[in-house]
C-alpha cells in the first residue's frame, strides 16, 4: 500500500477528468489540515485552565500564539525552495510525525517555560507541510476542480473551532494535559496515512490541460486523448531554477502579491478575535469554560464549512463569467464578513453575539476557495511550493501579531472587545486589496497556461 494512493484512476491521466488521480489525495490533505488546525487551537479552548494553574497575564498568553507564529515565518520560505525540489509527500508525513511529537511535549511540559517552547516547535513545524501541500494539489487537480480542492482544503487553516471545542471540552472534563495528550493519537495516524500517497510528477497535469485546450480550441475542459501516466514511482527531476531568480519570478506576479497581503490581513483580524473569543465569553456572559469553547468552536466550524461551500459554487460560476469572478467573490465575502463582526461584538448578550459571528465567518469564508484556487492559477508549477510559501509567510507573520495586539489593548484598555475592535479595520483593508486583484488575475493565469502549452 505505501505510495499507491493517488495514483491515476485507469492508469492514464485523462485532461477531461475533473479528478484524474481519484480523490484519495484531497482527502489525506483535508485530514492532514485538520489535525494541524485541531492540534495548533486546543490552545484557545483550554486556555481559561492554563492560566489558572500558572497565573501568567494576557500579554504573556497573547505572546505564545505571537511567538508561534513568528517561528513559523521563519521556516516558510525555506519550506517553499524544499517543496519545489524534493519528495513532497515525504516531506509532509515527516512533519506531522513532528507535530504529534510536540503535542505530547506540550502536555508533558513542568512549566511555562516548556509549554511554552513546545507550542513554537508545533508551530515550526506546521508550517513546513503547508507548501508541499499548495504544490501538490495543482498536481493532482486541474484548473475546472482546484477551487473545491483548494477550498476543502484550506478551510482547515480556519477550522481552528474544532481545536478550541475539543480543548475546552476534554480540557474541562480531563483536564488541559489530557486534552494535548489525546490529540497525540490522531497525528500519528495521519503520519502513517500521507506516507502512503503517491508524488505526482511536476506539472504534467497543467502540459495535459494546456495542450488539450490548444488543441481543441478551449480552456482544457473537453476531453482529449488520456495520457499515459509515468510508470516510474520516483519523481522525473526537474529544471533547478536558482533561488533568487524563482523568488523574483514569483514576487513580481501582481494577482500572487494582492493576494496574500489581502489573505495576511484578514488572518491578523481571526487570529486575534477568535483566539479570544472563549475568554471573552467567560469573562463577559459567565459561561463555563467547556461551554465557551463549544460555542467558539460551533461558529468556526459551522461558519466556515458554510461560506467554503458557497465559495466553492460561485467560483465556479463566476471562474470565467466575471472579470475576476473568484476574487469579486473571495474579496467581497471578507469586507462584509469584517463588518458584519464588528455589530457582532456590540451585542451585550450571548446568542446575538453569537449568530452575528457565525454570519460573519461564512462570510469570510467564501474568500478560501478561491483565493486559494487563483494562487495556484497564477503561479508555474516549477515554483508553486514558493509561491504557497509567500503565501504562507504573510499569513503567518500577520497572524503573529492578532492575540497578541488583542492582549497588550486588553492589559492597557481593561476591554478584551475593545482590543478586538482594533483589529477589523485591516480586516477590511484585506478585502478591498482582494478585490483590486481582480484586474490582473486573467492575464497572470493565462502567462501560467501559455508557458505549460510550450513547455
Amino acid at each position: 500500500m505505501v505510495g499507491t494512493l493517488g495514483s491515476p484512476r485507469t492508469g492514464r491521466i485523462d485532461a477531461a477528468a475533473r479528478a484524474p488521480f481519484g480523490w484519495a489525495p484531497l482527502v489525506v490533505l483535508f485530514i492532514v489540515g485538520l489535525v494541524d488546525r485541531m492540534e495548533a487551537n486546543l490552545l484557545s479552548g483550554v486556555l481559561p485552565l492554563v492560566q489558572r494553574e500558572w497565573g501568567f497575564s494576557d500579554t504573556a498568553a497573547g505572546s505564545i500564539p505571537t511567538a508561534a507564529a513568528l517561528a513559523g515565518a521563519i521556516v516558510a520560505i525555506p519550506a517553499g525552495y524544499f517543496a519545489d525540489r524534493y519528495n513532497r509527500t515525504r516531506i509532509i508525513a515527516v512533519v506531522v510525525f513532528i507535530w504529534a511529537v510536540a503535542t505530547l511535549g506540550t502536555g508533558l511540559a513542568t512549566g511555562f517555560v516548556m509549554f511554552y517552547l513546545m507550542r513554537v516547535l508545533l508551530a515550526a513545524a506546521e508550517n513546513i507541510d503547508n507548501p508541499a501541500s499548495g504544490s501538490l494539489l495543482a498536481d493532482y487537480y486541474p484548473p475546472v476542480t482546484r477551487a473545491k480542492a483548494y477550498g476543502l482544503t484550506r478551510v482547515t487553516t480556519y477550522l481552528g473551532g474544532v481545536g478550541t471545542l475539543l480543548g475546552g471540552v476534554l480540557g474541562e472534563a480531563y483536564g488541559w494535559r489530557n486534552a494535548f495528550m489525546i490529540m497525540v493519537i490522531p497525528g500519528l495516524l495521519t503520519a502513517v496515512l500521507v506516507w502512503m500517497l503517491k508524488e505526482p510528477r511536476r506539472g504534467e497535469l497543467d502540459r495535459i490541460v494546456a495542450r488539450s485546450a490548444a488543441a481543441t480550441g478551449t480552456t482544457g475542459t473537453v476531453a482529449a486523448e488520456p495520457v499515459p501516466a509515468p510508470t516510474p514511482d520516483t519523481v522525473p527531476t526537474t529544471e533547478k531554477v536558482p533561488f533568487g531568480r524563482q523568488m523574483r519570478q514569483v514576487l513580481t506576479i501582481p494577482s500572487l502579491v494582492f493576494v496574500c497581503v489581502g489573505l495576511g490581513l484578514l488572518t491578523l483580524g481571526l487570529a486575534g478575535v477568535f483566539f479570544w473569543l472563549p475568554t471573552l465569553m467567560v469573562r463577559t456572559f459567565g459561561v463555563a469554560a467547556g461551554t465557551a469553547g463549544s460555542v467558539s468552536g460551533l461558529i468556526t466550524i459551522a461558519g466556515t464549512l458554510t461560506g467554503t461551500l458557497i465559495g466553492s459554487w460561485l467560483g465556479r460560476t463566476w471562474h470565467g463569467t466575471r472579470k475576476g469572478g473568484r476574487l469579486l467573490a473571495g474579496g467581497g465575502g471578507i469586507t462584509i464578513g469584517a463588518l458584519v463582526l464588528a455589530v457582532a461584538l456590540s451585542m451585550d448578550s450571548l446568542w446575538p453575539m453569537a449568530i452575528l459571528t457565525l454570519v460573519a465567518c461564512t462570510s469570510m469564508s467564501v474568500a478560501i476557495p478561491n483565493m486559494t484556487a487563483c494562487l495556484a492559477d497564477v503561479v508555474p508549477a516549477s515554483a508553486r511550493g514558493l509561491g504557497f510559501a509567500a503565501l504562507q509567510l504573510l499569513i503567518t507573520g500577520c497572524g503573529a501579531f492578532g492575540s497578541l495586539i488583542v492582549g497588550i489593548a486588553s492589559d492597557q484598555l481593561g476591554s478584551l472587545v475593545g482590543g478586538m475592535y482594533i483589529l477589523i479595520v485591516p480586516m477590511v483593508i484585506g478585502g478591498l486589496l482582494t478585490l483590486g486583484a481582480r484586474a490582473s488575475f486573467e492575464r497572470d493565469a493565462a502567462k501560467v497556461l501559455d508557458a505549460a502549452r510550450h513547455s
